[in-house]
């Protein structure tokens, strides 16, 4: 007698009738609440997403059910911003570790290769004026037109190069530079910094500080925190305010420079994968890198798709490597002393 051959879906197989495989998951069939709890990102942000990555995800490939644009975006974003394990969100759409793995991989890279599409500093006169205005409408601190701070990044204990990772507090992480403008969108990422550096050292050696270093941003500066050196292109606080002047100029610096401290805190309440909570990062120092700049692209498309950095919901205190102590610098720029002076001078006395 015959036995008839029957052909078998290995999905159906792998996870049951109870789990969409990837032909079945399709963004339609899901409701806006189940995309937000499991995703962290509205229908029409992961279409426009899907829109934006599509060729790159949809490279040739030799297996016969290639994993499709729309699903490895969802498996990213799942992995971004819930912080579980690969092997949880994987089940969610019904893909096998290994899958997930390689979905988050090519996801991150496709965000990486836009980095300069998203994160860049205004090079127009004009739209300098404007971030010079907004900062000056928050606190009275003329000139600034961005301000920076760095923040640690949990990551698994490298296979080479140990120490270079480990930071103050004895765990390994990358210290990443950031400058953010007033509606906390980043200007600057720089996430490949071994955890050991401590901040000014990794201002001092990072691309940005040879970018205001040339003179491009004359009359124009950051502003930075007592982790940093005094520069004439990065206004400090003052380590003892003793004037009146000086009392309101290390107040309006305070409240402007909180602007990347509330960035950091969405930052990392968005996407969970950065926070600590739920261990360090799994990977080299180089994935680690890229997956949290892919993770600051997303976070600059949010806020151009209208989800204000401010109103990202607070899922608790931030869990993450606790940043260096620091000493107080003591300023060695001459110049840079003689404009905060003029500064405080002119603005605040």
């Amino acid at each position: 007698m015959a036995i008839p051959i029957t052909v078998l879906d290995c999905d159906l197989l792998l996870y049951g009738r109870g789990h969409r495989t990837l032909d079945r998951f399709k963004l339609d069939d899901v409701t806006d609440e189940y995309l937000m709890s499991m995703y962290g990102f509205p229908r029409q942000f992961i279409y426009y997403l899907v829109e934006l990555l599509g060729a790159s995800l949809s490279r040739p490939t030799q297996r016969s059910r290639a994993i499709s644009p729309e699903t490895q975006i969802l498996a990213a974003l799942g992995f971004y911003t819930s912080g579980s394990f690969q092997t949880r969100m994987g089940d969610a759409i019904g893909i096998s570790q290994a899958s997930m793995s390689r979905c988050v991989a090519n996801v991150t890279e496709a965000l990486v290769e836009r980095a300069t599409q998203f994160i860049r500093f205004p090079a127009d006169e004009a739209s300098v004026q404007a971030l010079k205005d907004e900062f000056y409408g928050l606190a009275g601190m003329p000139g600034v037109i961005g301000v920076v701070d760095c923040i640690h990044v949990a990551i698994k204990a490298p296979n080479a190069e140990d120490l270079s990772y480990v930071n103050r507090k004895g765990l390994h992480s990358l210290n990443c530079l950031m400058v953010c403008d007033i509606r906390g969108a980043l200007m600057t990422v720089e996430t490949n910094w071994p955890g050991s550096l401590q901040d000014y050292a990794v201002l001092q050696q990072s691309s940005l500080s040879s970018h205001f270093e040339a003179g491009i941003h004359k009359d124009s500066w950051l502003l930075g925190d007592s982790s940093f050196s005094l520069r004439s292109w990065l206004m400090t606080p003052l380590h003892i305010p003793e004037t009146p002047a000086e009392y309101r100029y290390n107040m309006a610096h305070s409240a402007t420079h909180s602007v990347i401290e509330k960035t950091f805190r969405t930052l990392c309440s968005r996407f969970r994968c950065l926070d600590g909570s739920k261990g360090a990062l799994q990977y080299s120092p180089e994935k680690s890198s890229h997956i949290i700049l892919a993770c600051c692209v997303l976070h600059n498309i949010s806020l151009e798709h209208g989800m204000d950095v401010w109103s990202s919901p607070m899922t608790g205190p931030m869990e993450q490597p606790p940043e260096e102590e620091y000493e107080h610098l003591e300023s060695l720029d001459l110049e840079a002393d003689r404009i905060r002076q003029e500064l405080m001078l002119t603005h605040f006395s």
